[in-house]
């Protein structure tokens, strides 16, 4: 059984959704909603309508995702022989490269979005995974 720190897991959740917050809201929000083609307007109402199950849906699926990331920064410590944030980094800077960065192309080749908001999501989740990454390997 691969040993899981699962407090480790649960602050890199905490913090992917804090990273979000952030993100999409005072770093990248406006550029966003722009993007997604979106008015000021309609995301007012997106915001009142409620968006309590998307956020707990977030939360689960950062959960998931810092919980993946663990067993690959195990890994990426045995197999490249890195130990503690050498090795969160590495796993999640190979994690981004290998299945966000691709399959999130998708939405700019067959979805006609704008590069531009690809670089904004994709670069999120660079910047959650290399956090997490960090956060798993420092605490293991």
């Amino acid at each position: 059984m691969v040993p899981i720190n699962y407090w480790a897991v649960l602050v890199s959740a905490v913090a992917a959704m804090g990273l979000g917050y952030l993100w999409y809201g005072p770093l990248f929000g406006k550029q966003w909603i722009g993007l997604m083609g979106w008015s000021k307007a309609e995301m007012e109402s997106k915001m009142k309508a409620g968006v309590g199950p998307q956020y707990l849906l977030q939360a689960a699926g950062a959960l998931v995702m810092a919980y993946v990331l663990a067993h690959s920064v195990i890994f990426a410590g045995s197999y490249l022989h890195q130990s503690g944030v050498v090795a969160g980094l590495e796993g999640g800077i190979w994690s981004w490269l290998g299945f966000v960065a691709p399959v999130s192309l998708g939405s700019v080749l067959w979805d006609g979005k704008p590069w531009k908001l690809w670089a904004i999501n994709s670069g999120y989740f660079l910047v959650v995974l290399i956090v997490m990454g960090v956060i798993l390997g420092w605490w293991a």
